[in-house]
């Protein structure tokens, strides 16, 4: 059976699609991709859009922990510039998971995580 992580309990407030990859992080025992993410009405994050902004952005970060093997299958080092200056390295187009390996893909690359348990969302400690 193939799970998209909008049905992943901790995953489906979010829409990675149009969420920002700021950076990746590893180390032995997790992956951490931190975003700058869309959080969705109904999360206990979410806020009205600021003004000028079409969705409720909020930095934190998707980690992948209790890893057991992590695979890349292709990796770019490519960063974006959106108008303001403010470098991402895109979106994070799919996140699918198949018998305990997580495939994520979006422009930054395309890597396979096995992980005992599913990804969770780690809000990051901000000032409104």
């Amino acid at each position: 059976m193939v799970r998209n992580y909008v049905d992943m309990p901790e995953l489906g407030d979010l829409y990675l699609e149009d969420s920002y990859v700021v950076g990746i992080f590893e180390d032995s025992s997790e992956v951490r991709f931190s975003l700058e993410a869309v959080v969705r009405p109904g999360s206990p994050y979410y806020r009205d859009p600021r003004p000028g902004e079409q969705y409720c952005y909020r930095n934190g970060d998707l980690v992948f922990g209790n890893i057991r093997n992590v695979h890349w299958i292709t990796r770019s080092p490519h960063a974006y510039r959106d108008a303001t200056g403010t470098e991402d390295l895109g979106n994070i187009d799919c996140l699918i998971e198949r018998n305990g390996v997580y495939d994520v893909e979006g422009d930054w690359g395309r890597v396979e995580i096995t992980s005992a348990r599913d990804p969770r969302f780690e809000i990051a400690a901000e000032q409104d």
